[in-house]
């Protein structure tokens, strides 16, 4: 199979054109504004404890994945970006909340935290379900990874602007408040604006999407690959190994940058290749990183540092390889009937992989370097062996190299 090759401006027309791809910008941007003041926000201006601020927002991103499958039944019937503006809506109403939530009360802030988990669980599903349908094969692929690669560098500014505005206290955390949702509102507005819907048959009654039960197991495993730079490797450096926290900050940054200037050049570098046989191998290089991490934690403080930004590199490498082929892998399993439920069903794997690996990794963690990247790199080859071995649904030959 030869190498997909994509021109910028075939990339952006196959993502959604430039008006959805400044939506995804603006959106990232104000998530990016959002996630490091949103703890802050609960904590400092209504003085809410932290466990109990934490426990809202935990709570509340679960919650939203109950709405994930009525969300998948919306998109088989052919939304397309109107479901994309309403999980910004979603969010835009969750922003919406905080201003007027009084001091003290935790219950309000649940609320906006349980709006918030709505749309950040609904959106990638949308999304991927409407560049499914712009686009197909192989330019689908590419396209799934360019927004990919616009998401993470609106979340990367976005985040560098809330670093910059925290210094200015509770008056500060209001501000960015109100930025977000005046970025949630026009990200929707754009995304609307480009009114696409899918035009397929009509559904048969019951017809259910493909089981893909391995698959979606694995991805549960998969992810937490993508809180090892938010939470694992902080807790390893700066607890076990006393080393400063520019260090897993540095490990943040690189793991942007790498994302925004890598996901499209890796994906449309692998696309000769079957997207199982790219999965797969994505689950052996994150397997590799993690024992990598653990022989990089046995050299202390002095080596172990720099060998852990090192080895931070190749967990990025199996990220963007995992990036680049588990949604397009399902969109290219999936009859395109039952396309969002299948997405939804991925999504509801991917939202439970990232609720419960905090508390996995935590868990983990004080019991040594071998408890917690040992067990994280066997479950991990367990999980690309079930993805290499499960059959592919019966489908028409144009899937067959999925």
């Amino acid at each position: 199979m030869a190498t997909t090759k994509i021109r910028p401006g075939a990339l952006v027309r196959a993502s959604g054109g430039p008006r959805y791809a400044v939506a995804l910008v603006v959106d990232a941007l104000g998530t990016g504004l959002l996630r490091p003041y949103l703890l802050l926000y609960g904590v400092t201006v209504l003085g809410l404890s932290a466990p109990a601020t934490g426990i809202a927002m935990t709570a509340g991103a679960v919650a939203g994945l109950v709405c994930v499958p009525a969300v998948g039944r919306w998109l088989d019937r052919g939304a397309r970006s109107t479901v994309v503006a309403a999980s910004m809506l979603v969010r835009l109403l969750g922003v919406a909340l905080l201003p007027v939530t009084p001091a003290g009360n935790v219950w309000l802030f649940a609320a906006a935290a349980l709006f918030l988990g709505i749309g950040n669980q609904a959106g990638p599903a949308a999304h991927a379900a409407l560049v499914a349908t712009i686009a197909h094969g192989r330019e689908r692929d590419a396209a799934l990874a360019g927004g990919r690669a616009l998401r993470n560098a609106g979340l990367g500014a976005g985040a560098l602007l809330a670093t910059a505005c925290l210094a200015g206290g509770t008056t500060a955390l209001q501000a960015m408040a109100a930025v977000t949702g005046l970025a949630y509102l026009a990200a929707a507005a754009l995304a609307w604006s480009v009114r696409v819907r899918a035009h397929t048959a009509a559904t048969p009654a019951g017809e259910p999407a493909p089981p893909m039960r391995a698959l979606l197991s694995a991805n549960v495993i998969y992810v937490f690959c993508l809180n090892v730079p938010e939470i694992a490797l902080p807790l390893v450096l700066v607890t076990q190994m006393h080393v400063s926290p520019v260090w897993p900050a540095a490990i943040f940054v690189a793991n942007t940058v790498l994302v925004i200037t890598l996901q499209v050049p890796v994906t449309v570098l692998l696309s000769r290749f079957a997207r199982r046989a790219v999965l797969t191998l994505s689950g052996v290089v994150i397997a590799a990183s993690y024992l990598g991490f653990l022989a990089a934690t046995s050299l202390g403080p002095g080596w172990g540092a720099p060998a852990v930004v090192m080895v931070s590199v190749v967990c990025t490498v199996g990220e963007i390889i995992y990036a680049g082929s588990a949604t397009a892998l399902v969109t290219a399993l999936a009859p395109a009937q039952v396309l969002g439920r299948a997405l939804a069903r991925f999504q509801l794997s991917t939202g439970f992989g990232l609720a419960v690996s905090p508390a996995v990794i935590t868990a983990l963690a004080p019991h040594g370097p071998a408890a917690l990247w040992g067990s994280l790199a066997a479950t991990t080859l367990l999980s690309a062996s079930a993805v290499a071995t499960e059959k592919d649904p019966p489908g028409p030959p144009a899937r067959a190299g999925a």
